[in-house]
Parts: structure tokens; sequence; C-alpha cells
């Protein structure tokens, strides 16, 4: 090896701790993640969004416009 694959290796080892048998993290983060959940639910009306419905209202529109599509729509469903 060279001198500079040598300092890159020296680097690294001293820019990254090394890593134990059993890292785990500190804190559990599944119930964080849990109340996260349950914001986002709290927050929208019914589980819809906003961006729900204007995908709908654009599905119909582009239906109503293209109506050869519906076919090609169904088959993909």
């Amino acid at each position: 090896m060279n001198a500079d694959e040598e300092r890159m290796k020296e680097l690294l080892r001293e820019a990254l701790p090394p890593l134990g048998e059993d890292q785990e993290p500190t804190t559990d983060l599944w119930p964080a993640m849990l109340r996260r959940l349950d914001t986002r639910q709290a927050e929208s009306l019914s589980g819809w969004v906003w961006f729900d419905g204007a995908l709908l209202v654009g599905l119909v529109g582009a239906l109503a416009v293209f109506p050869t599509a519906i076919p090609l729509l169904l088959y993909y469903l």
C-alpha cells in the first residue's frame, strides 16, 4: 500500500468510533413513532388529507376527458 492509502485509513479510524458488539440506541424510538402517527391521524379529517382529494378529482377529470382509459385503469387495478 502506498502512503495515501495508509493516511486515508488513519483518518477514517480517527473519524469513526469503533463499534462494539452490543451497540444499541440509548432510547426506544417506537413510542415516539406511535405518538407521531397518532397526531397525524388526529390532524386529518376522517383519514383524508387535501392531497388525496386532489388526486381523486384529477383522476375523475382525466377519465371524463379520456373515457377510453377506463379499461386500462381497471386492468391495472
